[in-house]
């Protein structure tokens, strides 16, 4: 990787991103992500990455509507999305704005590119984050008719990403830099590690 050119370090580490998709081993494959609870706090929690399309500047996550992070990203879209390699000693961070798309809307094809078992956890019953008596106490559905009915609570999160940095770690001295999306470009700047 040329990780000392700073326009082919933008593409190095989308590409990084991207593999995440499908290599599901890669850190990229389950990163965490950032929102803001309603009370200002900053909540943490590990996603799968299902699309990342760099020329969009796009990652897609997928939710249940009843999570808290539904409600946090429907309240304020700002989130962070970061993860760690630590085989590559690389950290890449992305800042954006998200947007929620239902499985009976733009989120159609999400959807229906989802596996049957993922799409059971849409039909969980209580919905996410509800509190229970015990920890089985929750239903999931009992055959096919009950997991579809889950595309109720589907949402596809899109992330529009506005700012991507990341920190390689290496012997011969750290690099880092940060890319900003200025409307028509990205505006690169090396930062000291």
């Amino acid at each position: 990787m040329q990780w000392n050119v700073l326009a082919a370090s933008l593409d190095a580490a989308w590409a990084v991103v991207a593999a995440g998709v499908l290599d599901f081993g890669a850190p990229w494959h389950l990163p965490t992500i950032a929102t803001v609870d309603r009370q200002g706090a900053a909540r943490l929690r590990t996603v799968v990455l299902r699309d990342c399309d760099p020329a969009r500047r796009q990652l897609r996550f997928h939710t249940d509507s009843r999570s808290s992070k539904a409600s946090e990203l429907a309240a304020d879209p700002r989130i962070a999305v970061h993860a760690n390699d630590a085989g590559r000693k690389l950290q890449i961070q992305l800042a954006g704005r998200a947007l929620m798309a239902s499985a009976d809307g733009a989120g159609q094809a999400a959807w229906g590119s989802a596996r049957l078992g993922s799409r059971a956890c849409y039909a969980v019953e209580p919905g996410p984050g509800a509190t229970i008596a015990e920890g089985g106490a929750y239903r999931l559905p009992a055959d096919e008719a009950g997991i579809l009915a889950g595309s109720a609570h589907f949402l596809a999160i899109e992330v529009t990403v506005e700012r991507l940095e990341w920190l390689q770690l290496h012997e011969a001295g750290h690099r880092r830099a940060a890319f900003d999306w200025t409307g028509t470009a990205w505006d690169g700047r090396w930062l000291v590690p």
